[in-house]
C-alpha cells in the first residue's frame, strides 16, 4: 500500500512538473520593467530626459506636441473601434501601444504647462483636420478586414512621415528623443501590419512613405522604440505543442524514475 501511494504521488508530482515545463516551453511573459502602477512606459533614458532636461519652447514645437498628442490619440481610437469590428488582436495589441505614444507626449505637455487638447472620449479630436481624418479613417476600414489592415499601416505611414517632420522642426533633446522613439514604434507597427496583409495574400504599397524608405523598414528588424514587438503583432498560434509536451513528459518521468530507484520504490 506504502508503494502504491507513493508511486500515485510522484505520478502527479509528474503530471505538475509537465505542466510546469511546457507553461514555460511555452513562454509566458513577465512583466514590464519600466512599467509602474500609473506611469508612463519609457525607458531609463527617456525617463531622464524628461525630467532633467528643459528648454524654452518655440511655437513649432508647442504646436507639433499638442498636434503629435491628437494624432497618436487617433491612431489608439481608430485601432479601438475596428478591433470592436472585427476581433482581430493585432489592433488591440497596437491600440495599447498607442497609448503609451499619446501618454508620454502628454508628459511633455504637461512638463512645459501645456493645454491637453485631448479628449478622453473615444473619436473625439479637439483638431478638426485630425476629427475629420478619423472619421474617413473608421469609414474606410469598416469596409472589410483587409481594408482595416491597409488603414493601420496608413495610419503608421503618416505618423513616420509627421514625425519626420517635428524632429526636424526641434531643438529640443527631450522633445527629439520622444519623437524618435515614437518613430521606432510606428515603424515596428507598419512592419506588423504588413506582414497581416501577407498573411491574407495581399501585397501592400506605400502610400505616404517613398519606396526606397518603406523598404528599408520591411526588411529590417524591429527597432526598440515604444511599441517594440511584443505589442505589436497578433500572439503566435502555438506550433510543435505535442512534441513540447512529450519532451517535458519524458524528462520528468527519468528524473521521478531516477528518485523512486535511488529510494527503494521503483516503478
Amino acid at each position: 500500500m506504502r508503494k502504491m501511494w507513493f508511486g500515485l504521488g510522484l505520478i502527479a508530482l509528474l503530471i505538475g512538473m509537465s505542466l510546469g515545463a511546457v507553461s514555460a516551453w511555452r513562454g509566458q511573459p513577465g512583466p514590464n520593467p519600466y512599467t509602474q502602477q500609473g506611469a508612463v512606459q519609457t525607458a531609463p533614458m527617456i525617463n531622464s530626459t524628461l525630467t532633467s532636461y528643459y528648454s524654452d519652447l518655440s511655437q513649432e514645437e508647442i504646436d507639433g506636441l499638442l498636434y503629435m498628442r491628437e494624432e497618436e490619440k487617433l491612431a489608439r481610437d481608430v485601432y479601438l473601434t475596428l478591433y470592436e469590428i472585427y476581433g482581430l488582436q493585432i489592433f488591440y495589441n497596437i491600440a495599447q501601444s498607442e497609448q503609451t505614444h499619446t501618454d508620454t507626449v502628454l508628459s511633455l505637455i504637461e512638463k512645459y504647462n501645456l493645454t491637453d487638447p485631448a479628449s478622453d472620449e473615444i473619436g473625439v479630436f479637439t483638431n478638426p483636420d485630425l476629427q475629420a481624418l478619423y472619421d474617413q479613417l473608421v469609414e474606410m476600414g469598416s469596409q472589410s478586414v483587409v481594408d482595416a489592415l491597409k488603414v493601420g499601416a496608413l495610419i503608421e505611414e503618416t505618423d513616420i512621415v509627421d514625425l519626420q517632420e517635428r524632429i526636424a522642426q526641434t531643438d529640443n533633446e527631450d522633445i527629439k528623443q520622444v519623437y524618435e522613439s515614437l518613430m521606432a514604434g510606428s515603424e515596428n507597427h507598419l512592419r506588423a501590419f504588413v506582414s497581416q496583409l501577407e498573411a491574407y495574400g495581399v501585397t501592400y504599397e506605400p502610400q505616404v512613405v517613398s519606396e526606397d524608405y518603406y523598404q528599408s523598414v520591411i526588411n529590417s528588424a524591429p527597432a526598440h522604440g515604444f511599441g517594440g514587438p511584443m505589442w505589436t503583432t497578433q500572439p503566435a498560434q502555438d506550433t510543435g505543442i505535442v512534441t513540447g509536451i512529450m519532451n517535458a513528459f519524458r524528462h520528468a518521468w527519468g528524473w521521478m524514475n531516477g528518485l523512486a530507484q535511488r529510494v527503494g520504490i521503483p516503478i
